[in-house]
This record gives C-alpha cells, structure tokens and sequence, in this order.
C-alpha cells in the first residue's frame, strides 16, 4: 500500500522514513502518523535491515500536531475508522484520550527490536519533540529549535518525556513554558546526542547509522532491550502513563476552553498569536501578535498590543 504523507526506502542495512508534509512544517496529522508507524512495522520484519532512520522533508523536523480538522477517515488508509486515529494495538483510546494515546503510539518505537536515529533540523515542536523522543538517538543541527508551546494555554505536554531525558530545573523549564531551546542546547543537556551544520545533517546522520548497522540484528535488539528495560524498571512506562491523566486533568480546566473558542471564533492562526504572542517568538514573533493578554484565573484585563518586550 503506498504513502501519501511519507516516504520509505531502504538502502542496503539501512530503512530511511521521511516526514513528507513540508508545506505543512510536517505537521503530524493522524493519517500521517498512522502511516509513519506502518512503515515502522515495515522496516522491522525486513530482515536486511539494521537500523532505521527518521527524518523530514522541508525546513522542519515537525511543527507539531495537525491542529487543523482532519480528513474524513474513509480518505486515510492508516486510521481506525471508528476512531480516525491510528491503530495502537490490543486496547484504542479514543480522541477524547488523546494523550493516552499519543504515548501508546510513540511506545510502538520503543518497543522496535531495531534501534532508530532521528535526523532534526528546524523547527521540533510539541508533538514532534515525542516523536523525536521515542527514538534511540537524535541528530540536530546547531540551530534547531526544540520547544513545546502548547503548555502556554492549552494542556500540559501530552507524553511528559522531560524529567527522563533533561536535569530537573532544564524538565520543569521546559515544561512550564514550552520555550524553545537550540539544538547545541539539547546537545549540551543530554536529549541529543550531536548536533551539525544543516548542509552536514544528512550525510552525519546516514554515516552515524552505518556504523551502528554492522552489528548483527539480534545483538541490537538484544542491546536495545537491555537499556529499555532498565529504563522500564525504573518506572518510565508507568509515569508516562500516570502523566497522560494529569493532561487530561489540564485540557478540562476551566480557562482551557479560551483557546477552542479563540480557534471556532478567529481561526487557526489567530488562536497561536494569542497564544504565543506575550513570548514574542514562534507565531507570536508576529507585529499583529498580542504583546500582552489576560493571564486565566486572574482578573488582570486584557491590555492592547503596544507594550514593549
């Protein structure tokens, strides 16, 4: 069956799956993750290959979740049609667990026999930083952007990865204010493990993944599932789990429902300008993004856009 939102290809020991949306930053809409973990599956029963690559076309890793309507299910080859998300396994939360799913989905990467390098430019936003988080390892370029704003005024992160992969004041930063932070930065504190010039990322990533790839296939799975299981005795599946209801908790919190409206009411990008304007980057880098808005639970008023930051 071909794919309409990816790409895939092998070469020798190597699978190569490419994010394949770039007039959408890569934006991971159900059909396309749907897609992205059927070739995952692909790559792992071809015995001929070793390991597998993930990468993107365009200027962006991903921008995060397809917040846009999705396409009707009957057009997407890779969803569930009852629940128009892509198929988890033995149990299928439904869009109103989005987040239990999110986990159970980016989980199928963690239990692959073979390991997966993620090759990140750009923008890695929200949902593409979990992504990017289930897999073995991570390649960025210096100036990569690593970031979830979502945590702004929607919903906590959906798969809480950071207190696992970040030092504790680093996890509670980003996960507080959903700052992006650079590529050498990720480097530095542990998330990734090099970071390279753009023009370098690809060659890096396809030079990193061969030398891997001349270990015999079992003795990466046997590797790979030594250091999960580690990971897994400490209790990594369990608090991803846990936090997937603290999320829930979050998205039905009173002052949640300003940003569904802001997006029924004033559009798409109307809702991130307010989301992300008072931060001044992302969409709030914007002229027309508010500079300043009401802070939810408050009774501070919304004042206009002229402040200065």
């Amino acid at each position: 069956m071909g794919y309409s939102d990816i790409l895939y290809e092998t070469d020798g020991r190597l699978a190569f799956i490419t994010l394949n949306r770039p007039e959408k930053l890569n934006a991971l809409s159900n059909n396309l993750r749907g897609e992205l973990m059927d070739a995952m599956r692909e790559a792992e029963h071809d015995d001929e290959v070793g390991v597998i690559v993930l990468r993107a076309q365009g200027r962006a890793f991903s921008a995060g979740y397809d917040l846009t309507p999705s396409r009707a299910a009957d057009d997407d080859n890779f969803v569930n049609k009852r629940s128009h998300l892509p198929e988890t396994g033995t149990t299928h939360p439904g869009a109103n667990q989005w987040a239990r799913h999110v986990v159970m989905t980016n989980w199928t990467i963690w239990e692959l026999a073979k390991p997966v390098v993620a090759a990140i430019q750009g923008h890695c936003l929200a949902g593409g930083t979990e992504l990017a988080t289930a897999c073995d390892f991570r390649i960025v370029t210096h100036d990569a952007k690593i970031g979830y704003p979502p945590v702004r005024a929607m919903t906590t992160m959906d798969m809480m990865w950071t207190p696992w992969h970040l030092p504790p004041c680093k996890a509670r930063e980003f996960a507080y204010v959903g700052d992006s932070f650079s590529g050498d930065d990720m480097v530095q504190l542990g998330w990734a493990n090099y970071a390279v010039e753009q023009d370098d990322l690809a060659d890096f990533t396809e030079k990193f993944a061969r030398r891997m790839s001349h270990v015999d296939n079992e003795m990466l799975m046997y590797s790979k599932r030594a250091v999960n299981r580690q990971y897994e005795t400490m209790g990594i599946r369990e608090a991803l789990h846990s936090g997937t209801e603290i999320q829930a908790l979050s998205a039905a919190r009173a002052a949640g429902a300003e940003w569904g409206r802001r997006v029924r009411e004033d559009g798409l990008k109307s809702a991130l300008e307010w989301r992300d304007g008072p931060f001044r980057d992302f969409r709030g880098a914007y002229d027309s993004a508010p500079k300043d808005r009401a802070v939810a639970g408050t009774t501070r008023e919304e004042k206009g856009g002229s402040g200065d930051y």
